[in-house]
């Protein structure tokens, strides 16, 4: 069960680690990259780890339990990376790291580099009561924070059937969501949705087997699409780039991990509006509006798996890194 960090080489690389400097790593899943990074920017460099799920911050803590003296780590969702980073100062353990590493880690403004990596740990997916997988039955959860948020139950159950396919199609891009939503409606009407194997059979009986595929499991894209749902991932994301570069010094690096075609369009697009900066209706010939870009993108095209990263980790083949520099004032 043990996860492999996606893309690590390119990312790091994209990160430029380096002693004296501080990163976060807004979602530490099993600590792999957070790992690399320590190593990466020793002897000093400073690691804050974002993660709302309370069992990964407890395995991300025993994975990088030799460097806790240059880590520390928040139970805390992404969405609030900047409270988070703008708080630093004020914890102790970090306050002494910041007046004896240099160059200037602790600057007024904020860090120098944030990785999002957006997938589902192996971990997560293999531990059958989270309810992320139809692999082994479990109660449909799905929620990344246990203690907060609706259950993938609740919302299988309580949607209407519109809703449901609005789900299923957007953040699943699942060709068959009209027939899937109709059928769960259809089955919920006898008794409740209540474990994974209950929809994973019900999403497999609404799709014909002419339009199954033949590569992946019917119900994977309703599965993925429901998570998204639970978790508000799409919602919250392009919020907390913006964030990501706010809170970056001059010439700090923003990497995101992202596995699914509207998350990297989304992630593309805000990468080159923050690029160009006027917001000048095409057709005026002059800008007015005064706007200047504040990145620089390095990745004009999404970096990927090599197929050698691919063979050893099969669920890396969907991952896009892009990345951004932020640039001086």
């Amino acid at each position: 069960m043990v996860h492999i960090p996606v893309l690590l080489d390119k990312a790091i690389d994209f990160l430029r680690c380096e002693p004296g400097r501080v990163y976060v790593d807004v979602t530490l899943g099993d600590g792999g990259h957070a790992e690399a990074i320590l190593e990466k920017s020793s002897p000093s460099g400073i690691l804050i780890g974002i993660d709302r799920d309370g069992d990964s911050i407890k395995y991300a803590q025993e994975r990088l339990s030799l460097y806790q003296k240059r880590t520390i780590l928040f139970h805390e969702n992404f969405r609030n990376i900047k409270n988070v980073v703008t708080a630093r100062a004020e914890f102790p353990k970090l306050a002494p790291l910041c007046l004896k590493t240099g160059p200037a880690p602790c600057s007024d403004r904020g860090v120098d580099g944030i990785l999002f990596d957006l997938g589902v740990s192996t971990r997560q997916l293999m531990t059958a009561e989270r309810g992320f997988s139809f692999s082994k039955d479990a109660p449909l959860d799905m929620r990344m924070d246990r203690s907060v948020g609706v259950t993938a139950s609740e919302i299988i159950n309580n949607k209407s059937e519109r809703e449901l396919r609005d789900i299923i199609w957007r953040y699943g891009e699942e060709r068959r969501a009209k027939e899937i939503a109709r059928t769960i409606v259809r089955e919920r009407s006898g008794s409740p949705i209540m474990t994974t194997s209950q929809l994973s059979n019900i999403v497999v009986s609404a799709i014909p087997p002419v339009y199954r595929s033949k590569r992946i499991h019917p119900a994977t894209k309703t599965f993925q699409a429901v998570r998204i749902a639970v978790n508000s991932e799409i919602e919250i994301l392009e919020g907390a780039i913006r964030d990501a570069v706010d809170i970056s010094n001059d010439g700090g690096r923003i990497c995101v991990i992202s596995y699914h075609s509207l998350e990297d369009r989304i992630v593309k697009n805000l990468f080159r509006e923050l690029e160009r900066g006027c917001i000048c209706p095409p057709n005026i010939p002059q800008c007015v509006c005064g706007k200047k870009g504040i990145i620089k993108i390095l990745t004009k095209r999404p970096v990927t798996p090599s197929e050698e990263e691919i063979k050893r980790n099969p669920r890396s083949r969907s991952a896009k890194l892009r990345a951004a520099e932020r640039m001086k004032n």
